[in-house]
């Protein structure tokens, strides 16, 4: 079985990336010998569809389950489509987590665990303020 699990970084001691769709890294794992590639994740950039996107990228690797923090609507509505098992709550290291699956302690889910746009105000500029008065002559300064 090969598992796709979300990651920050590229080596099986690096932290889970809680995001699914817009991680850093997915990490495939054998969780039989611990085999692993790391591959940075290109729909973490997107404009819009991450989700469906990494879900196409980590099918098109051969993934059978994905380990993650959280997956949004449109995510898991694609894993679902594409037959992929989701396992969500993973905290740690990579490593870590994989030995929680392989102990029966992650839980497995069949819908969204976070709204949609969950990660996108984590660093990727997805903060909408512009100060007062919005640079639009608002302010309340003196004429």
């Amino acid at each position: 079985m090969k598992i796709a699990v979300s990651s920050t970084g590229n080596t099986l001691d690096s932290p889970i990336d809680p995001r699914f769709g817009r991680c850093q890294f997915f990490v495939f794992v054998d969780p039989e010998t611990m085999e692993f590639e790391a591959v940075e994740n290109q729909a973490m950039m997107a404009a819009g569809g991450a989700g469906p996107q990494a879900t196409q990228f980590i099918t098109n690797q051969g993934a059978e389950a994905v380990i993650t923090g959280n997956v949004g609507p449109n995510a898991s509505s694609s894993l679902m489509a594409a037959g992929i098992k989701i396992y969500v709550g993973a905290t740690g290291t990579v490593k870590e987590t994989i030995n929680r699956f392989k102990n029966g302690q992650l839980q497995e889910v069949g819908e969204a665990t976070v709204g949609s746009h969950f990660g996108m105000g984590r660093g990727m500029g997805g903060g909408m303020g512009k100060g007062m008065g919005g640079g639009m002559g608002q302010g309340r300064g003196k004429p």
